[in-house]
């Protein structure tokens, strides 16, 4: 189903969209970029909606909305001003989305002001998206697009609530329902009979379901399975499926590869007037499993008083809602929750920019999902309220008035009085990457810090690169290389006039090192943190700052089409820091280092030889030129000496080349070292009949033997690591590169490699309980004396160094990412695994997080909708939602956070946000006394950081010099060193027992100095 989609090769920029294309790949993006897409309507969602798509790429983005731009648009449409109220919608907003992506046109679709779209404007276009359009124009023009093959898709929101609905046609192909990689694993056995039994090896878990399909590879015996059809599975058990009759295929002997199939999946959509009468619902949360069917009448009865009084029901105004219900009863032959359509109807004129970040990043996601075929689209109706985010204390309905201000959309949900809270608010945005982006926009919208109390920190380290550009969209490609935090400040102020001087920039992250800036009273000035971080590390410390500071704070991360939500709360939630993720599992070193089976062994393996050949020894020859006494002080705690000097030797002396010729003759011996010889060493260690201890083949599966490459020039994977390889070192010693193919050759196939000779008394690491074999070389503890004398003393090469090279894996003329790949995909070949193309390597070597900007936007509305709960000082658990969301599927889920765990000392029930506090500095004598007189607890260890202050078994004369001494002077004693000037806290933990002799946890102790 498309209308004329042109569906030219398009060229795709692996620099701008490469976070995205590990997320939707190759093929979806084509046909993304092969596709016209229409938006009706620019307001807060229909913005939010085009700001998506034109980021995602596609082939143009055409606007429809003529009417004028009002003071109350301004509540969230983020790319108009004040100065364009009076001004067409479409035409102030076009040239603002244009500048999001090069790549893709935005067009003004025209029209005149106070006439709406006709269906004589739709042609030409794959998908319509209609945005706060009446019911009536959505199901003419539904009509239309079911007639003519083109995807529809209708969204509105009104202040907390959001609504939206799909038809993309009677027969929709959706290619990859899931998104997830195919699943694959070793097999142990496979069954001659009429069910076919499967089972893995090792008893690795296979992940499959009922009802999916596999394939098969590198079976011997049954060989009938080899890139057989897709066979449809029955899980039998964990390590155990079946695959049907097998009883006509040969003997199974041993091995294979199963690799399940994505099979794709006709969905069949009703049309919208069908849809009204026989609704299919999308639950975004099982608690309110009842509200969609009160929703699905409310919105259409809304749309019915709008008809007959051409406006929307006042904000809050119990007549106009009484309207709307009993219009809603007439509609509906079944019950419904009367509240629920009542507050729809008070809150029909709210605007608020979260609601639409969640609802536009979900429904642009479904526009992506029409041109590509890629995820499981929406079936058919989407409601979607956040009911709880409204104030403990409803407000009047004199204080939801119009005020004639850019916050009229929130002050008809919440009221100028909480409006007034939200403006002195004070908020820490901990990074301006992607999700900071859409924060801070969020924030200006709201109106965060817009008043005289207000104040908005962020901080980011890091600055602006093109990768950034496709979904970090405060950033335009003039801001490359600028500071993220510093334009993502003004970008928003831009917004807001009102945020002008009210956001503080920083460029330090957050950590041990900074706490002079992010001090204790920089934590006393603010109300509370949100993390937009991208690694674990300075997550969990932000998380340790507010326990320890009692500030709330909201964490939220996305990978790919997921994303998540995690509230913080003082003594009501557990910490971020509570409950953690199993740790990733890796590969056993011998199995990266001799005995590959998948790609990612190879990729891992050319990452440590990338590190380990122009990394490593050039920062150990820089140390050794540079740092006095560096080899004594080295070789001191090093149990392979010889081996680190003649690395410095080979760096500096007896392998240092002076022209770039010199660096194509060392790459084509390190070809011929890693891809041929140190293959025929395994093999001569391990020959490929070699039997284990019980009589079975050492090489069979999951191990595969290799064979050696011989050196082919013509091949393009061998001349592309010559070629990498060569220029990676010239680069590590400032000789200038090339790439001139004829040359590199001539000069590769000149060079004279001498014949393999298999060494005696090397150790080949088996499994992980043996100890590992060094890559000693020739170089020993004998000659170790010998190699002394050939490294010349750093003062001879005064000034001089070599340049390591620090892996980057987003500059593609660093040769770095070509290098691995080339590697990797020898070593693959090697060990005759399936290759990797140079994008998957490079995900997989740079541990790329893949991200899309629909995710992001939706994840970042959902923070916003708690912190509304914050700000308003809600105190229940039962009030904060923690959300996961994969929008693939699609699937929302939310859930109560965790309760923080009680403890107990006696009597005393405690929690992670409790703590012993200590205003006047005590000595250690009367700390131990306290805790003795107050709760009859003795102390039996004291320390502060890593520092132990005190124990019970400590000797005598120790315990009596310390048992006096105050105790930020006894941490600066024993940790032997000032504590910072800026520190006004010492955090000390003690371990006691009670007076049965048994240990009791308690809190920590705070010393304010």
């Amino acid at each position: 189903m498309s209308s004329d989609m042109q569906v030219d090769e398009p060229k795709i920029d692996e620099g701008l969209y490469s976070r995205q294309l590990y997320v939707l790949g190759h093929e979806a993006m084509k046909r993304m970029a092969a596709s016209n897409v229409l938006i009706v309507g620019m307001r807060g969602l229909g913005v939010e909606i085009a700001k998506n798509v034109i980021l995602a790429g596609v082939k143009s983005v055409s606007i429809f909305d003529p009417d004028p731009v009002t003071i109350q648009d301004l509540s969230s449409q983020f790319f108009l001003r004040k100065e364009d109220v009076g001004k067409a919608r479409a035409e102030v907003t076009v040239p603002r989305l244009s500048e999001l992506n090069a790549y893709v046109p935005v067009k003004n679709a025209g029209g005149v002001a106070g006439q709406d779209i006709t269906v004589e404007q739709l042609k030409g276009f794959q998908v319509v998206v209609l945005t706060d359009r009446p019911l009536s124009k959505q199901l003419e023009i539904n009509a239309w697009t079911r007639q003519n093959g083109v995807y529809f898709v209708a969204a509105e929101t009104r202040g907390l609530f959001g609504s939206a609905f799909n038809d993309f046609g009677a027969k929709f192909n959706c290619v990859d329902p899931t998104g997830e990689q195919p699943l694959s694993g070793l097999v142990a056995a496979i069954e001659k009979d009429n069910e076919g039994l499967v089972t893995c090896l090792d008893e690795t878990r296979h992940g499959l379901e009922d009802g999916d399909y596999v394939t098969f590879t590198e079976v011997k015996g049954m060989s009938e399975l080899n890139q057989c059809e897709p066979r449809k599975i029955t899980v039998k058990g964990p390590y155990t499926f079946t695959i049907g009759d097998t009883s006509g295929f040969s003997d199974y002997i041993s091995g294979g590869t199963f690799t399940q199939v994505k099979m794709p999946k006709v969905i069949e959509f009703k049309s919208l007037a069908e849809s009204l009468k026989n609704p299919e619902f999308f639950i975004t949360d099982f608690a309110k499993f009842e509200r969609p069917g009160a929703l699905h009448v409310g919105f259409q009865a809304l749309w019915s008083f709008f008809e007959q009084n051409r406006r929307f029901p006042r904000p809050r105004n119990p007549e106009d809602a009484a309207k709307v219900v009993a219009i809603a009863k007439t509609l509906s032959t079944e019950e419904f929750d009367e509240k629920t359509v009542q507050e729809l109807a008070f809150q029909a004129t709210g605007d608020l920019a979260p609601v639409n970040a969640v609802i536009g990043g979900f429904v642009a996601q479904e526009v992506l999902k029409a041109l590509s075929g890629k995820f499981h689209p929406l079936v058919q109706h989407m409601y979607f309220d956040s009911l709880e985010s409204m104030p403990a204390t409803p407000p009047t309905e004199a204080d939801c008035a119009p005020t004639g201000t850019r916050y009229d959309g929130q002050i008809a949900v919440f009221g100028k009085t909480f409006q007034n809270k939200i403006a002195n608010h004070r908020q820490f945005l901990v990074g301006a990457g992607a999700i900071g982006c859409e924060m801070l926009k969020n924030w200006s919208m709201m109106g965060i810090a817009s008043g005289p109390q207000g104040i908005i920190h962020v901080t980011d380290l890091d600055t602006i690169e093109k990768s950034n550009l496709n979904r970090q969209f405060l950033f335009r490609p003039k801001d490359v290389g600028s500071f993220k935090s510093e334009c993502a400040a003004g970008a928003v102020a831009e917004m807001n006039p009102d945020l002008s001087n009210k956001i503080r920039t920083y460029q330090e992250a957050v950590g041990p090192d900074t706490e002079k800036s992010y001090s204790e009273e920089f934590f006393a000035n603010i109300d509370g943190v949100t993390n937009a971080l991208d690694n674990r590390e300075a997550r969990m410390y932000m998380d340790r700052r507010c326990v320890f500071f009692l500030k709330p704070l909201i964490d939220s991360g996305t990978l790919g089409t997921k994303g998540n939500v995690q509230v913080v709360i003082p003594h009501v939630t557990e910490s971020y820091g509570s409950s953690q993720d199993p740790p990733e599992k890796e590969a056993p070193s011998c199995t990266v280092k001799s005995f590959p089976y998948l790609i990612q062994h190879t990729i891992e393996w050319s990452r440590k030889l990338f590190a380990n050949t122009f990394e490593k020894p050039m920062e150990a020859a820089n140390a050794y030129l540079s740092e006095p006494n560096y080899l004594e002080n080295t070789l001191k705690y090093s149990g392979n000496q010889a081996q680190q000097v003649q690395q410095i030797v080979s760096t500096l002396v007896t392998e240092k080349p002076l022209t770039f010729e010199e660096c194509i003759v060392w790459a084509r011996q390190q070809f011929e070292e890693h891809f041929n010889h140190s293959i025929q060493q395994l093999l001569f260690n391990l020959p490929k009949d070699s039997t284990t201890q019980s009589g079975q083949l050492f090489w069979s599966s999951p191990k595969r033997a290799p064979d050696a490459i011989p050196f082919d020039s013509n091949n393009s994977m061998h001349l592309d690591f010559i070629i990498a390889a060569a220029n990676l070192r010239a680069a590590n010693y400032g000789l200038k590169g090339g790439n001139d193919i004829a040359h590199i050759k001539a000069v590769a196939n000149a060079v004279q490699i001498p014949p393999f000779t298999p060494k005696s008394g090397v150790k080949i690491q088996v499994n992980e309980n043996e100890p590992v074999g060094e890559d000693g070389g020739d170089a020993d503890a004998e000659n170790l004396s010998q190699l002394m004398k050939q490294l010349p003393a750093p003062s001879t090469l005064a000034g001089y160094r070599v340049i390591p090279a620090d892996f980057e894996k987003d500059d593609d003329s660093n040769y770095h990412v070509d290098f691995i790949t080339a590697t990797s995909n020898l070593r693959a070949t090697n060990y005759s695994i399936p290759t990797a193309d140079r994008h998957t390597t490079k995900q997989i070597a740079g541990k790329i997080i893949p991200a899309i900007a629909t995710t992001t936007s939706l994840v970042t509305g959902l923070v916003c909708l708690e912190l509304y709960k914050i700000i308003d000082g809600k105190k229940k658990l039962d009030d904060y939602k923690n959300g996961f969301v994969n929008i693939a599927l699609p699937f929302f889920g939310f859930s109560e956070p965790v309760a923080a765990k009680k403890n107990k000392y006696g009597e005393t029930e405690w929690t992670l946000w409790d703590r012993f506090e200590f205003t006047n500095n005590p000595t250690l004598k009367e700390l131990i006394a306290w805790f003795k007189d107050k709760h009859n607890l003795e102390i039996t260890m004291v320390s502060q950081g890593v520092s132990m202050l005190w124990s019970s078994f400590v000797p005598k004369k120790k315990s009596e010099e310390r048992l006096p001494m105050r105790l930020r002077d006894l941490a600066e004693t024993v940790g032997k060193k000032q504590l910072p000037p800026w520190t006004k806290t010492l955090l000390v933990e003690v371990m006691v027992c009670d007076e049965e002799g048994e240990d009791v946890e308690v809190p920590f102790v705070v010393i304010h100095l």
